[in-house]
Protein backbone atom coordinates (compact mmCIF):
# COMPACT_ATOMS: atom_id res chain seq x y z
CA UNK A 1 0.00 0.00 0.00
CA UNK A 2 0.91 3.52 -0.21
CA UNK A 3 1.52 5.39 3.09
CA UNK A 4 3.93 8.18 4.60
CA UNK A 5 6.24 6.81 6.32
CA UNK A 6 8.75 7.98 9.12
CA UNK A 7 11.85 6.16 9.75
CA UNK A 8 13.49 8.70 11.58
CA UNK A 9 13.06 11.87 13.58
CA UNK A 10 13.86 15.09 11.99
CA UNK A 11 12.53 17.75 9.45
CA UNK A 12 10.12 17.34 6.53
CA UNK A 13 12.91 15.51 4.36
CA UNK A 14 12.16 12.48 6.90
CA UNK A 15 8.33 11.74 6.15
CA UNK A 16 8.30 9.94 2.72
CA UNK A 17 5.66 8.62 0.84
CA UNK A 18 6.00 4.64 -0.12
CA UNK A 19 4.37 2.86 -2.68
CA UNK A 20 5.29 -0.73 -1.65
CA UNK A 21 4.77 -0.64 2.72
CA UNK A 22 3.16 -3.80 3.85
CA UNK A 23 -0.51 -3.92 3.99
CA UNK A 24 -1.56 -4.46 7.55
CA UNK A 25 -3.70 -7.88 8.50
CA UNK A 26 -6.46 -8.32 10.78
CA UNK A 27 -5.68 -9.86 13.92
CA UNK A 28 -7.86 -11.35 16.39
CA UNK A 29 -10.37 -8.38 18.08
CA UNK A 30 -8.84 -6.32 15.09
CA UNK A 31 -10.42 -4.51 11.89
CA UNK A 32 -8.50 -3.15 8.69
CA UNK A 33 -10.17 0.38 7.47
CA UNK A 34 -9.54 1.51 4.26
CA UNK A 35 -8.88 5.04 5.04
CA UNK A 36 -11.33 8.15 3.36
CA UNK A 37 -9.69 10.60 5.45
CA UNK A 38 -7.40 11.77 8.34
CA UNK A 39 -6.67 14.79 9.78
CA UNK A 40 -3.82 16.72 10.76
CA UNK A 41 -2.80 18.09 14.17
CA UNK A 42 -0.07 19.62 15.77
CA UNK A 43 0.62 16.87 17.19
CA UNK A 44 2.30 15.12 14.06
CA UNK A 45 4.71 17.45 13.75
CA UNK A 46 5.66 16.78 17.42
CA UNK A 47 5.73 13.27 16.58
CA UNK A 48 7.99 13.87 13.13
CA UNK A 49 10.53 16.07 15.46
CA UNK A 50 10.26 13.87 18.54
CA UNK A 51 9.36 14.31 21.99
CA UNK A 52 11.09 13.78 25.13
CA UNK A 53 9.80 10.90 27.20
CA UNK A 54 7.78 9.29 24.34
CA UNK A 55 9.53 5.93 22.30
CA UNK A 56 7.77 6.12 18.81
CA UNK A 57 8.73 2.02 17.18
CA UNK A 58 10.24 2.95 13.54
CA UNK A 59 9.01 2.32 10.52
CA UNK A 60 6.15 4.77 12.02
CA UNK A 61 2.77 6.13 9.93
CA UNK A 62 1.75 9.14 11.82
CA UNK A 63 -2.47 10.53 11.46
CA UNK A 64 -4.66 10.06 14.77
CA UNK A 65 -7.50 10.78 13.01
CA UNK A 66 -8.71 8.00 10.83
CA UNK A 67 -11.89 7.90 9.17
CA UNK A 68 -13.22 5.29 6.28
CA UNK A 69 -14.84 2.03 5.96
CA UNK A 70 -14.30 -1.38 6.92
CA UNK A 71 -12.79 -3.78 4.09
CA UNK A 72 -11.28 -6.62 6.56
CA UNK A 73 -13.10 -7.98 10.00
CA UNK A 74 -11.17 -10.19 12.35
CA UNK A 75 -12.02 -13.29 14.34
CA UNK A 76 -14.38 -12.92 17.35
CA UNK A 77 -14.86 -9.01 16.06
CA UNK A 78 -19.09 -8.62 16.80
CA UNK A 79 -21.14 -6.11 16.14
CA UNK A 80 -19.10 -4.91 12.64
CA UNK A 81 -19.13 -5.97 8.95
CA UNK A 82 -17.16 -4.81 5.92
CA UNK A 83 -18.07 -1.83 4.36
CA UNK A 84 -19.56 0.06 7.77
CA UNK A 85 -18.38 3.63 7.90
CA UNK A 86 -16.36 4.47 10.86
CA UNK A 87 -13.99 6.53 12.55
CA UNK A 88 -10.97 5.38 14.96
CA UNK A 89 -10.86 6.66 18.38
CA UNK A 90 -7.21 7.30 18.16
CA UNK A 91 -6.77 6.19 21.89
CA UNK A 92 -6.73 2.70 22.87
CA UNK A 93 -8.17 2.73 25.99
CA UNK A 94 -7.87 -1.52 26.68
CA UNK A 95 -4.24 -2.19 25.63
CA UNK A 96 -2.86 1.13 25.49
CA UNK A 97 -1.45 2.96 22.53
CA UNK A 98 -2.12 6.18 20.27
CA UNK A 99 -2.30 5.87 16.53
CA UNK A 100 -0.09 7.71 14.54
CA UNK A 101 2.22 7.89 17.50
CA UNK A 102 2.83 4.18 18.99
CA UNK A 103 0.68 2.48 16.31
CA UNK A 104 0.36 3.18 12.96
CA UNK A 105 -1.96 5.86 11.97
CA UNK A 106 -4.12 7.09 9.19
CA UNK A 107 -1.34 8.21 6.34
CA UNK A 108 -1.79 5.19 4.30
CA UNK A 109 -4.57 3.64 2.07
CA UNK A 110 -4.88 0.92 4.70
CA UNK A 111 -5.19 1.19 8.80
CA UNK A 112 -5.23 -1.43 11.07
CA UNK A 113 -7.67 -0.51 14.68
CA UNK A 114 -9.12 -2.70 17.67
CA UNK A 115 -12.70 -3.29 17.23
CA UNK A 116 -12.93 -1.42 20.52
CA UNK A 117 -12.29 1.63 19.25
CA UNK A 118 -14.68 1.76 16.37
CA UNK A 119 -17.41 4.23 16.45
CA UNK A 120 -20.05 4.46 13.41
CA UNK A 121 -20.52 7.70 11.71
CA UNK A 122 -23.81 8.85 11.28
CA UNK A 123 -25.69 9.30 8.18
CA UNK A 124 -25.25 12.74 6.70
CA UNK A 125 -21.75 13.12 8.47
CA UNK A 126 -18.61 13.29 5.87
CA UNK A 127 -15.70 11.01 5.91
CA UNK A 128 -13.40 14.75 6.08
CA UNK A 129 -15.86 15.81 8.94
CA UNK A 130 -15.17 13.05 10.82
CA UNK A 131 -11.78 12.72 10.68
CA UNK A 132 -11.38 16.49 11.90
CA UNK A 133 -13.55 15.90 15.14
CA UNK A 134 -11.17 13.47 17.92
CA UNK A 135 -8.04 15.26 18.53
CA UNK A 136 -8.88 18.83 17.77
CA UNK A 137 -12.54 19.22 18.27
CA UNK A 138 -12.35 16.43 21.47
CA UNK A 139 -10.02 18.76 22.99
CA UNK A 140 -11.78 21.40 22.44
CA UNK A 141 -15.12 19.64 24.01
CA UNK A 142 -13.37 18.29 26.99
CA UNK A 143 -11.37 21.42 27.84
CA UNK A 144 -14.92 23.90 27.40
CA UNK A 145 -17.37 21.67 28.92
CA UNK A 146 -16.26 18.98 31.32
CA UNK A 147 -12.86 20.87 32.43
CA UNK A 148 -13.84 24.14 32.18
CA UNK A 149 -17.56 24.58 32.90
CA UNK A 150 -18.32 27.50 30.22
CA UNK A 151 -21.27 29.26 31.52
CA UNK A 152 -24.27 31.58 29.95
CA UNK A 153 -23.34 35.31 30.44
CA UNK A 154 -19.30 34.17 30.51
CA UNK A 155 -16.85 36.51 28.84
CA UNK A 156 -14.34 34.01 27.21
CA UNK A 157 -10.95 34.87 25.36
CA UNK A 158 -9.53 32.57 23.16
CA UNK A 159 -5.97 32.31 21.57
CA UNK A 160 -5.39 30.94 18.77
CA UNK A 161 -8.94 30.76 17.71
CA UNK A 162 -8.26 30.28 13.90
CA UNK A 163 -6.92 26.78 14.77
CA UNK A 164 -8.58 23.83 14.70
CA UNK A 165 -8.82 23.51 18.70
CA UNK A 166 -9.88 27.12 18.66
CA UNK A 167 -12.61 27.44 16.17
CA UNK A 168 -14.48 24.50 17.83
CA UNK A 169 -13.70 26.65 21.26
CA UNK A 170 -15.52 29.61 19.75
CA UNK A 171 -18.59 27.38 18.71
CA UNK A 172 -18.67 26.02 22.23
CA UNK A 173 -18.63 28.87 23.84
CA UNK A 174 -21.45 30.72 21.90
CA UNK A 175 -23.61 27.36 22.45
CA UNK A 176 -23.43 27.89 26.16
CA UNK A 177 -24.24 31.42 25.64
CA UNK A 178 -20.77 33.20 26.16
CA UNK A 179 -19.71 36.08 24.85
CA UNK A 180 -16.35 35.36 23.12
CA UNK A 181 -12.98 37.29 22.63
CA UNK A 182 -11.32 35.67 19.83
CA UNK A 183 -7.64 36.41 19.04
CA UNK A 184 -6.10 35.56 15.38
CA UNK A 185 -2.87 37.09 13.59
CA UNK A 186 -4.71 37.87 10.17
CA UNK A 187 -7.40 39.94 8.71
CA UNK A 188 -9.43 37.24 6.85
CA UNK A 189 -8.96 35.14 9.58
CA UNK A 190 -10.71 37.50 12.29
CA UNK A 191 -13.50 37.96 9.39
CA UNK A 192 -14.40 34.08 9.25
CA UNK A 193 -13.85 34.18 13.31
CA UNK A 194 -16.93 36.92 13.37
CA UNK A 195 -18.84 35.18 10.53
CA UNK A 196 -18.13 31.67 12.95
CA UNK A 197 -19.98 33.98 15.73
CA UNK A 198 -17.01 35.79 17.82
CA UNK A 199 -18.32 39.02 19.22
CA UNK A 200 -15.10 40.77 19.31
CA UNK A 201 -11.58 39.52 17.57
CA UNK A 202 -8.33 40.73 18.41
CA UNK A 203 -4.89 40.83 15.83
CA UNK A 204 -3.07 40.04 18.39
CA UNK A 205 0.50 40.67 15.57
CA UNK A 206 -0.98 44.54 15.23
CA UNK A 207 -1.88 45.27 19.22
CA UNK A 208 -1.38 44.32 22.68
CA UNK A 209 -4.51 41.77 23.28
CA UNK A 210 -4.13 42.69 27.38
CA UNK A 211 -5.10 46.44 26.50
CA UNK A 212 -7.63 45.79 24.01
CA UNK A 213 -9.40 43.30 26.87
CA UNK A 214 -9.06 46.04 29.03
CA UNK A 215 -10.51 48.77 26.68
CA UNK A 216 -13.34 46.10 26.82
CA UNK A 217 -13.77 45.05 29.73
CA UNK A 218 -11.33 47.33 32.39
CA UNK A 219 -7.90 46.49 34.17
CA UNK A 220 -9.00 43.81 36.66
CA UNK A 221 -7.45 44.72 40.33
CA UNK A 222 -7.51 42.88 43.06
CA UNK A 223 -10.73 44.89 45.00
CA UNK A 224 -12.85 44.17 41.61
CA UNK A 225 -15.11 40.95 42.41
CA UNK A 226 -17.86 42.48 42.16
CA UNK A 227 -17.34 44.43 39.60
CA UNK A 228 -16.23 41.65 37.06
CA UNK A 229 -13.22 43.37 35.63
CA UNK A 230 -11.59 41.48 32.52
CA UNK A 231 -12.57 38.09 31.24
CA UNK A 232 -13.87 34.83 33.27
CA UNK A 233 -12.02 32.53 31.14
CA UNK A 234 -9.01 32.39 28.70
CA UNK A 235 -8.27 29.65 26.49
CA UNK A 236 -4.67 29.42 26.02
CA UNK A 237 -2.90 25.79 24.10
CA UNK A 238 -0.05 28.01 23.24
CA UNK A 239 2.09 29.02 25.96
CA UNK A 240 5.15 30.75 25.21
CA UNK A 241 5.52 34.55 25.69
CA UNK A 242 1.60 34.80 25.86
CA UNK A 243 1.25 32.75 28.85
CA UNK A 244 1.52 35.66 32.02
CA UNK A 245 -0.04 38.43 29.14
CA UNK A 246 -3.00 36.13 29.70
CA UNK A 247 -3.21 35.40 33.07
CA UNK A 248 -3.46 39.84 33.29
CA UNK A 249 -6.50 39.38 31.62
CA UNK A 250 -8.28 37.64 33.64
CA UNK A 251 -10.99 38.96 36.52
CA UNK A 252 -10.76 37.91 40.26
CA UNK A 253 -11.61 34.01 40.41
CA UNK A 254 -11.01 33.58 36.75
CA UNK A 255 -9.90 30.39 34.77
CA UNK A 256 -6.96 29.91 32.49
CA UNK A 257 -8.24 26.85 30.46
CA UNK A 258 -4.80 24.72 28.98
CA UNK A 259 -4.68 21.68 26.50
CA UNK A 260 -1.22 22.16 25.18
CA UNK A 261 2.14 24.48 24.55
CA UNK A 262 2.54 24.60 20.75
CA UNK A 263 4.40 27.79 21.01
CA UNK A 264 6.98 26.65 24.62
CA UNK A 265 5.97 24.49 27.42
CA UNK A 266 8.30 26.23 29.72
CA UNK A 267 7.12 29.88 29.56
CA UNK A 268 7.62 32.83 31.53
CA UNK A 269 5.75 32.77 35.01
CA UNK A 270 4.60 35.29 37.43
CA UNK A 271 3.04 33.63 40.59
CA UNK A 272 1.78 36.89 41.74
CA UNK A 273 -1.47 37.50 39.38
CA UNK A 274 -2.34 33.77 40.55
CA UNK A 275 -2.63 34.38 44.46
CA UNK A 276 -3.62 37.91 44.10
CA UNK A 277 -6.24 37.51 41.77
CA UNK A 278 -7.02 33.61 43.21
CA UNK A 279 -6.72 32.45 39.69
CA UNK A 280 -7.58 28.70 38.19
CA UNK A 281 -5.21 27.15 35.70
CA UNK A 282 -7.06 24.51 34.81
CA UNK A 283 -5.04 21.78 32.53
CA UNK A 284 -7.53 19.42 30.14
CA UNK A 285 -6.05 16.22 28.02
CA UNK A 286 -7.36 14.68 25.17
CA UNK A 287 -11.24 13.25 24.98
CA UNK A 288 -13.38 10.42 26.44
CA UNK A 289 -15.31 8.49 23.64
CA UNK A 290 -18.47 10.35 25.07
CA UNK A 291 -17.10 13.21 23.87
CA UNK A 292 -16.62 12.12 20.27
CA UNK A 293 -19.87 10.47 20.22
CA UNK A 294 -21.59 13.90 21.05
CA UNK A 295 -19.23 16.01 18.43
CA UNK A 296 -21.05 13.43 16.09
CA UNK A 297 -24.28 14.05 16.86
CA UNK A 298 -23.55 17.78 17.14
CA UNK A 299 -22.19 17.54 13.96
CA UNK A 300 -25.02 15.59 12.41
CA UNK A 301 -27.48 17.96 13.99
CA UNK A 302 -26.01 21.07 12.23
CA UNK A 303 -24.90 22.86 15.39
CA UNK A 304 -21.54 22.49 15.02
CA UNK A 305 -19.83 23.20 12.30
CA UNK A 306 -16.56 21.29 10.99
CA UNK A 307 -14.23 24.05 9.69
CA UNK A 308 -12.02 22.38 6.85
CA UNK A 309 -9.28 24.53 5.53
CA UNK A 310 -8.88 22.15 2.64
CA UNK A 311 -7.80 18.23 1.66
CA UNK A 312 -4.66 16.76 0.02
CA UNK A 313 -3.13 13.97 -1.51
CA UNK A 314 -1.39 11.33 0.49
CA UNK A 315 1.34 12.66 -1.33
CA UNK A 316 1.46 16.36 -0.32
CA UNK A 317 1.26 15.59 3.42
CA UNK A 318 4.93 17.53 3.69
CA UNK A 319 2.89 20.82 2.24
CA UNK A 320 -0.07 20.44 4.30
CA UNK A 321 1.92 19.90 7.73
CA UNK A 322 4.19 22.89 6.55
CA UNK A 323 1.17 25.13 6.34
CA UNK A 324 0.19 23.84 10.21
CA UNK A 325 3.48 24.20 11.08
CA UNK A 326 3.68 28.09 9.98
CA UNK A 327 0.16 28.85 10.85
CA UNK A 328 -1.50 29.49 7.68
CA UNK A 329 -4.90 27.12 8.39
CA UNK A 330 -7.89 28.31 9.19
CA UNK A 331 -9.88 25.57 11.16
CA UNK A 332 -8.42 21.86 9.97
CA UNK A 333 -6.57 20.16 6.81
CA UNK A 334 -7.32 16.80 5.68
CA UNK A 335 -5.21 13.70 3.92
CA UNK A 336 -7.30 11.66 1.55
CA UNK A 337 -5.52 8.52 0.61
Amino acid sequence: MKAMVLREHGGPEKLLLETDFPDPKAGAGEVIVRVRATSLNYHDIFTRRGMPGIKVPFPAIMGLDVAGEIVEVGEGVEGWSTGDRVLVDPINRVEGGLMGETVHGGLAELCRAKDHQLIRIPDGVSFEEAAALPCAYGTAIRMMSTIGEVSKGERVLILGASGGVGVCCLQLAKLAGAEVVACASTPDKLARLKELGADHTINYRETDFVKEIYALYGKPNRRSAGAKLGVDVAVNYTGGDTWVKTLRCLRVGGRLLTCGATAGFDPQEDLRFIWTFELKILGSNSWARTDVEKLLALVQSGELKVILDGSYPLAETNDALRRIEDREVFGKLVIVP
